[in-house]
């Protein structure tokens, strides 16, 4: 589903939200946000794989929704920090027992694994 049709006001509700946190980083960065704030390098050293060109574009994008608040501190170099907005605070809460869930899930597939 396309981001445009998620935000139409007769979609689910479900639709909507997973839409927001649709890709591959943005559950991981909300992760590595809620802990504490971080600079965008941080991040990047802390999801291998995670290319700057795809941070910043995922970045921006929580930034659009609400999720996230960039600050800039004008010193020199720029500093550059970002955390969670209490929007993107009450988004972690809705997920936790998404979470959980996936958890259990991953340990059925391994007891299926290790059965078979």
């Amino acid at each position: 589903m396309t981001r445009s049709r998620a935000e139409a006001p007769n979609v689910c509700g479900v639709t909507a939200a997973i839409a927001t946190i649709d890709g591959k980083w943005k559950t991981l960065v909300l992760w590595l946000l809620e802990e504490r704030p971080y600079r965008p390098g941080e991040m990047r050293r802390q999801v291998p794989g995670l290319t700057e060109k795809v941070l910043t574009q995922t970045l921006r994008e929580m930034e659009d929704d609400g999720l996230v608040r960039r600050e800039i501190h004008d010193m020199r170099p720029l500093k550059t920090v970002y955390s969670l907005t209490a929007f993107g605070r009450d988004l972690c809460e809705a997920l936790e027992p998404v979470s959980r869930w996936g958890y259990r899930r991953l340990e059925k597939l391994t007891e299926a694994q290790q059965a078979s």
